[in-house]
């Protein structure tokens, strides 16, 4: 009613047609969607500069500083190894069992780590938040930049692992970029999707350790992928091999471990199929998803 009620005498306008007059917009008011594009993208730089400082902040307080980017994966993977290559045995049924393994947990931590820092992307920046005014969707993708610039220096020691273990060089390695390529924009979608939530269910990170725990056991990362098809109902097993983390694994492995080949369960131009629609549909749904909400970061 008070839009409609009169607030300019001598004009006859009401507030609504004074504002659109003068060109007044709402404060924070959500664009459209090719607009809010737009303004992204033109905020490229400073999402480029803000991952860059975010990384070199980020073990600046450790003795061994960014050297703690390719320990922590390979402390996992040392562990791991331990469990289900040793105590399990998995060696004995998985050809190169280290090189398998450690792909399974680099790549693996690569949409972990994006996930759980993507939960408290709006709420760990309330400040900046509250101080700019910039496209919100900036602070999700700067996550996944960080977490991809960390990803590459472990991609360098995997790459060591992998002809260490006796795995030959081959042309099927430059596969590797267009994989984390599709990987990548699967897990931007993925942690705008978890920065909206995350900004208003404050307890989700506590919750998400223990369902990326559990999405770690069913994406093939410890243990053969073929144990699917040989322990599960055929529906199940085609759930779980065409889960995302698996998919991107898989193609990781076919690209780098020879001797991976003969265990794979699905076709790679199948996996590559799958891997393109999860970017597609999470990228783009995801950005849409978050798009909806921006009007909602940062208040109250």
């Amino acid at each position: 009613m008070a839009n409609t009620a009169v607030a300019d005498p001598e004009s006859g306008l009401t507030r609504a047609q004074l504002a659109e007059r003068y060109g007044l917009r709402i404060a924070g008011e959500r664009p459209p969607l090719a607009e809010y594009a737009r303004r992204l993208w033109a905020y490229r730089h400073f999402m480029t500069a803000y991952s860059r400082a975010k990384v070199a902040s980020s073990f600046s307080q450790t003795q061994l500083g960014q050297l703690w980017q390719v320990l922590t994966p390979l402390t996992n993977a040392a562990v791991y190894y331990l469990i289900f290559g040793v105590i399990l045995s998995q060696h004995r049924t998985v050809p190169n069992f280290i090189a398998y393994l450690c792909t399974g947990v680099f790549i693996f931590m690569f949409t972990q780590s994006a996930v759980l820092q993507g939960t408290s992307a709006i709420t760990g920046n309330l400040g900046l938040i509250r101080a700019l005014q910039f496209p919100r969707a900036a602070l999700p993708i700067t996550v996944t930049l960080v977490q991809f610039q960390q990803l590459l220096m472990s991609m360098v020691v995997l790459a060591g692992i992998v002809l260490l273990t006796g795995e030959p060089l081959s042309f099927r390695w430059l596969l590797v970029a267009p994989m984390l390529l599709l990987q990548t924009v699967f897990n931007v979608g993925l942690t705008m999707v978890m920065a909206r939530l995350g900004s208003k269910m404050t307890d989700l990170k506590q919750v998400m350790p223990f369902v990326l725990r559990t999405w770690m056991y069913a994406s093939g990362v410890l243990y053969p992928v073929k144990l699917f098809r040989e322990h599960l109902p055929h529906w199940a097993a085609n759930l779980l091999e065409a889960n995302p983390p698996l998919v991107f694994i898989e193609l990781a492995r076919y690209a780098l471990l020879d001797s991976h080949q003969a265990n794979m369960t699905t076709s790679p131009l199948m996996l590559w199929g799958l891997a393109l629609a999860w970017a597609v549909v999470m990228g783009l749904g995801g950005f849409v998803y978050f798009w909806r909400g921006e009007e909602e970061y940062g208040r109250g």
